[in-house]
């Protein structure tokens, strides 16, 4: 299997436990194998929120090579480039609409730009309810151009008892839609 190359952005929205647990998931030697590179890009709202809602005081710490979000000189902000897969963690609507608009005013629009163009895959886990109008096309125009939506919606079939077991339903969900090979349970029916 070839490794991959993957981009991790973090917005602005409510949720940070998903992309704390997200990256803690890349770091194991189940996924690593699977790794070429990591890059990660961190929007100015993102830590901030960051800091309110976890333990950790800064995203930087969790050890992963960081882009700054008013950076384009950086490889996977051309066309050119060999990520293969960007995932959105979470992703506020105000970046899912600027995607769906084609802007590109900073690296995370760039860079999902680029996955898009190139028919590479990029997954936005959204965070936000209810939905408006607004908010539903612009799920279908990044749906249309080959965009992945996926709301962070989490499973309850293996009867979760943390808040990081609730959130690893999605985390792995994530993963799998990346394409990389996991050992985790998606669902089970049990007789009662």
């Amino acid at each position: 299997m070839k490794k991959k190359k993957i981009i991790i952005a973090i917005t602005g929205a409510s949720g940070m436990v998903y992309a704390q647990r997200f990256l803690k998931r890349l770091k194991t030697e189940e996924l690593q194998s699977q790794i070429s590179e990591t890059a990660l890009v961190i929007s100015e709202n993102a830590e901030k929120i960051f800091k309110s809602e976890t333990k950790t005081s800064k995203l930087s710490e969790l050890k992963f090579p960081v882009y700054k979000n008013n950076n384009f000189y950086v490889p996977f902000a051309s066309g050119s480039s060999a990520f293969d897969i960007m995932v959105i963690i979470p992703c506020s609507m105000g970046t899912l609409g600027r995607i769906a608009a084609g802007v590109s005013e900073n690296l995370i629009g760039r860079a999902a730009d680029v996955m898009l163009k190139e028919h590479k895959k990029l997954i936005l886990v959204t965070r936000e309810m209810p939905l408006n109008l607004i908010h539903i096309n612009n799920m279908k125009t990044v749906t249309e151009a080959g965009g992945i939506i996926c709301p962070a919606s989490p499973a309850f079939y293996n009867n979760p008892e943390t808040v990081e077991d609730i959130t690893d339903t999605v985390v792995e969900r994530v993963l799998d839609l990346a394409g990389f090979d996991i050992t985790a349970t998606r669902w089970k029916i049990t007789d009662n």
